[in-house]
């Protein structure tokens, strides 16, 4: 027997214009749903769920399915048996919900405060992150970073946000960038450079721009979407 605990949202999807991540367990009894419908061509009931997770209680699948038909993965008709059954596609859209995302490994974290250490897991520890495919082309690398701080607070990121990054080396000014300083520290802020000197711009009138030498400043990525967790 297993015990259900809150992990972290390695999913997502979009209703009404909203990014909305799901938990790792739920992608789990997603996907389960998914496979059991599409194999026997009914759904499974929540003892059967259950069951497939090592689950005692049937209360505990019943809040993952709630919370996957809240964030349309998932419908439920209440006046019939084994009702429930994958979105076949998002609002508005015919293309399914899968072919609408692309998952992006999440790499750890970044300031938008001053610089912390970069955490980034070892190779095949990352989590994945079902992100817009508008977002991550397949042309270029892209990962996520969770946000920590409030200096960008005037360009709409907020602390605990998740910011979607291509992977480059190079910048504009006025690009957003993910900055590694001094080869240890990353930080999340606007970049302009002049001439040997650069500056990292926070958006937030509270704060004072950083200013280095180039030589001590590695752009490890643009940021090129938000999404926010409710």
């Amino acid at each position: 027997m297993t015990q259900d605990v809150p992990d972290a949202p390695v999913g997502s999807t979009r209703s009404a214009g909203v990014t909305m991540a799901l938990t790792k367990r739920q992608r789990q009894i997603f996907d389960f749903i998914s496979g059991f419908v599409e194999e026997r061509g009914y759904s499974p009931s929540l003892e059967e769920i259950a069951a497939a997770f090592g689950l005692s209680s049937v209360a505990t699948v019943h809040k993952h399915v709630k919370h996957l038909v809240d964030k349309g993965y998932l419908r439920k008709a209440w006046n019939r048996s084994r009702s429930i059954e994958p979105v076949p596609s998002i609002e508005g859209g015919s293309e399914s919900a899968a072919a609408e995302s692309v998952h992006v490994p999440i790499l750890g974290t970044v300031a938008a405060g001053l610089p912390i250490e970069a955490i980034e897991p070892g190779e095949g520890t990352a989590e994945l992150l079902a992100v817009p495919a508008e977002m991550a082309p397949p042309t270029r690398d892209h990962y996520v970073l969770r946000v920590r701080g409030d200096s960008m607070i005037e360009d709409q990121i907020c602390d605990g946000d998740l910011v979607v990054v291509e992977g480059r080396h190079e910048a504009r000014n006025g690009d957003t960038v993910v900055a590694l300083v001094d080869g240890a520290e990353a930080t999340l802020k606007r970049f302009y450079r002049t001439g040997a000197r650069v500056k990292l711009v926070p958006a937030n009138a509270t704060m004072e721009p950083m200013e280095f030498h180039a030589s001590q400043v590695e752009i490890r990525g643009i940021v090129r979407g938000l999404i926010r967790q409710y």
